[in-house]
């Protein structure tokens, strides 16, 4: 037999690379599109009211389907995965698919974003199932201000128990995401800080992004990272920490005095692109190549379809070396070419 005859096992090859060389190293599976929320940046409750129609439980991926295709991910190089919403623990036994993620051999981590509100329940339980580390959405403390930007739905307190009930299970580090807007809660980020510096809790400021079509975006109400940096600095001093890993999107800076660090996500200012690893998966099986997409392509399709392990690979990589998107460093010029193409929401396939 000739070397051209050789068939290579897709499972054998090299991991994937999409265009601009990034590999696929971090995935995100939504795991429900319904919340408890109603935050104005991502689930405006003018659009997403009682009668909005969510996803039926036959349309999301089943545990099981999810765990196969995350297989096949780690196969392609996938390292990470995190669970998303929507709000995640909505999903019924969160904590058996969390198990059975943990068991694949090759995931390195197993993390979880949640709005906190049902975490205190849920914190021992989704510990010894293997999750990580946990992610925490808190805005503001400010009661009225976390009102406004929760849609009126739950309170500090609960959030505030929630992720205490994080720290006492060791989903560590526990971090903290707070999207800021101009004029809504920016006056609430030093007391945030103030509140979690030297507990271990990591707080990380996302500057308020276009994603999806319904929130409402504008650019003069994006707070830039470096506004908040020397803010935050001129209170307590800060020096810059080196990052983590390759494609870590926040930039991480230490409290002079050890008091632990704050973070900063500046899609809009200082864009990120060129180091994204991220693939992503809503809860009814298509696969985004980025937060801000306006097409996908369905793998419950495939599934459903009896698509071989291979078969699915091979859709997978395909995806994925075709992948070229940038847009947060092309914003701009995209937003203006952009009117008929509708971006995917948020809540959809997770932040």
């Amino acid at each position: 037999m000739s070397n051209r005859d050789v068939i290579v096992p897709l499972h054998a090859l090299p991991a994937p690379r999409d265009t601009l060389a990034r590999p696929m190293r971090d995935l995100r599976i939504s795991v429900m599109d319904r919340c408890n929320f109603r935050c104005p940046y991502c689930m405006p409750r003018e659009t997403y009211h009682d009668r909005y129609r969510f996803l039926g439980s036959q349309e999301r991926l089943s545990f099981e389907e999810i765990v196969r295709l995350a297989r096949l991910f780690v196969q392609l190089g996938v390292r990470k995965l995190r669970l998303t919403g929507g709000e995640p623990l909505l999903r019924a036994n969160l904590p058996d698919l969390i198990g059975d993620l943990s068991d694949i051999g090759g995931v390195e981590d197993v993390a979880l974003t949640t709005n906190g509100m049902l975490l205190s329940r849920y914190a021992s339980e989704l510990k010894a199932a293997g999750l990580k580390r946990v992610t925490v959405s808190l805005d503001s403390l400010d009661p009225e201000v976390f009102a406004r930007m929760s849609g009126g739905f739950g309170g500090v307190d609960e959030v505030l128990q929630g992720i205490e009930h994080a720290r006492r299970a060791e989903l560590t580090p526990v971090k903290i995401n707070a999207v800021v807007q101009r004029g809504v809660n920016d006056h609430t980020v030093l007391e945030l800080v103030e509140r979690f510096r030297g507990s271990g809790v990591t707080v990380r400021f996302i500057e308020y992004m276009d994603v999806g079509n319904r929130n409402h975006w504008r650019s003069e109400l994006v707070v830039p990272s470096k506004q908040l940096l020397q803010r935050i600095a001129e209170r307590w001093p800060l020096a810059a920490l080196e990052p983590q890993y390759r494609g870590e999107v926040a930039r991480r800076y230490a409290f002079v005095d050890g008091q632990g660090e704050v973070g900063f996500i500046s899609s809009v200012s200082q864009p990120f692109c060129g180091g994204c690893t991220r693939a992503r998966l809503s809860s009814d099986g298509v696969l985004y190549t980025c937060l801000f997409a306006t097409h996908g392509t369905s793998l419950r399709d495939a599934l459903r379809g009896g698509a071989s392990d291979d078969h699915l690979l091979e859709l997978i990589r395909g995806v994925w070396l075709k992948r070229s998107d940038r847009y947060s460093e092309q914003r701009a010029n995209l937003r203006r070419a952009a009117h008929d193409e509708r971006k995917v929401e948020m809540f959809y396939i997770g932040g």
